[in-house]
């Protein structure tokens, strides 16, 4: 039998993070520094050493979470705690417990509300959003199961980049505190490859992978410079400039669909565009796990019966045939009502371009408006950062959160003339009108 005492051999900056006292403490900056490792091996020194705290770990999903802490705890674990795989739980004989978690999607952060646990891990930080992290806040506090007084208190790992690079970097690095924030309450400690002896032992071949990452990558992922990634993706979007209060639409103004579909998440605008040129996204869906055919008929239903509806602009993937039933996506949703599918231009980098003009504030009268009823659209894209790898594109990670901007983007391009071009190879399947002038008259309205 092992007793319950772990031989660890930290580095400098790993044991100056198990040693900082905070109500948040951060550690990392940078790739190589031994972060997941001190993560874990913080945690369990705290489960063995406080009878019947309650500590939750988390990743943003199952597949990182398995591979960065499951399996190395199970391993590290063997006779000091067991491990419950339905709860994904490590029990100590004393009462104490770690929680392990994840948090695919923004909404998923709400399953740990009404919880209590002393301590949080938030692995990669940057990953989660801030909202994550406000509402993961409110589940830091005492559970009731220790006969001793604790403080609770946050750890979090993080390098630059990331959705959630914005807030790491304010309450961190930058050290720019709002509101009931405290300085004394946030500890940084910056680590990097160069602190991990280990790894740059048993590892050098990893110091070559960073030196030879594109110049910004580098700068962060090696260096840890937290200016390389910084800004939204859209700095152009302004929320009392590109949002409004419903109104009633005049009936004569044209008005279309765009959609992002996938099992995950169903994302459909509805738009309409004034004489002056400037588009309303006035309605949207953001709901999960609509098969195709009941993501149809959903948007059908939303759809006022004296709405005209002139196309709905749809990744070109819905057009590819389905192995089960050797239709496509589109077909099916065509069967379930939504008769005026048409295939989107859905270039990316080009596309965000468009956006990013409709999102221009020249001093005159900006070109997108958004209904503030549409709050995942408003929500999402600020949200969005650029790609560390391709800088002109923004990131699809984290997925959750690209539903609704991809969607706007395939409406902003199909106002585009090249669109109207393919449009009447297409006509006479989905518009009751011929001539390759009336195609253009009736969607260049």
């Amino acid at each position: 039998m092992k007793s319950e005492v772990l031989e660890i051999t930290p580095n400098k900056k790993q044991e100056e993070f198990f040693l900082s006292k905070g109500r948040y403490i951060a550690y990392g900056g940078a790739r190589g520094g031994g972060k997941s490792w001190a993560m874990r091996i913080k945690l369990v020194l705290l489960a063995i050493k406080h009878d019947g705290i309650s500590i939750l770990l988390l990743r943003r999903t199952l597949g990182e979470l398995r591979e960065n802490h499951i399996l190395p705890l199970r391993k590290l674990l063997v006779d000091i705690a067991e491990y419950k795989d339905s709860s994904k739980e490590f029990l100590f004989r004393n009462g104490s417990r770690i929680k392990l978690g994840y948090c695919d999607s923004e909404g998923d952060v709400l399953q740990y509300q009404g919880q209590a646990y002393e301590v949080i891990g938030l692995e990669e930080a940057t990953h989660f959003t801030y909202y994550q992290f406000l509402c993961l806040t409110e589940s830091n506090r005492v559970s009731g199961n220790m006969k001793e007084s604790f403080s609770p208190r946050m750890y979090l790992t993080c390098n630059p980049g990331g959705v959630g690079h914005d807030w790491v970097k304010r309450l961190f690095v930058d050290r720019c505190y709002e509101g009931n924030e405290k300085a004394e309450n946030y500890v940084f400690i910056r680590s990097s490859i160069f602190d991990n002896e280990f790894l740059l032992r048993e590892n050098p071949e990893y110091l070559e992978n960073l030196l030879a990452l594109p110049e910004l990558r580098r700068r962060a992922m090696l260096e840890g410079d937290w200016n390389c990634f910084e800004g939204a993706y859209f700095p152009e979007f302004k929320f009392d400039v590109h949002t409004c209060l419903p109104f009633s639409l005049p009936k004569e103004w044209g008005r279309f669909c765009a959609l992002d579909y996938g099992l995950d998440m169903t994302c459909c605008l509805w738009l309409a565009q004034s004489p002056s040129g400037v588009l309303y996204v006035y309605r949207e869906l953001h709901e999960k796990n609509l098969i195709l055919s009941d993501a149809a008929k959903r948007i059908c239903s939303l759809t006022g019966k004296d709405e005209r509806i002139r196309y709905v602009t749809a990744s070109p993937d819905l057009w590819n045939r389905r192995q089960d039933s050797g239709k496509s996506g589109a077909e099916i949703m065509r069967s379930n009502g939504l008769s005026k599918l048409v295939k989107a231009d859905n270039r990316r980098i080009v596309g965000w371009r468009v956006l990013r003009e409709y999102l221009h504030d020249g001093g005159g009268e900006v070109k997108l408006k958004i209904f503030q009823g549409c709050q995942n659209l408003i929500r999402c894209l600020p949200l969005l950062r650029f790609d560390e790898m391709t800088p002109e594109d923004c990131s699809s990670s984290p997925h959750d959160i690209t539903h609704a901007p991809e969607a706007l983007r395939y409406a902003v391009m199909s106002r585009q003339p090249s669109y109207f071009e393919k449009l009447p190879q297409i006509a006479d399947r989905f518009f009751p009108i011929r001539s390759r002038e009336n195609v253009r008259d009736y969607i260049d309205y």
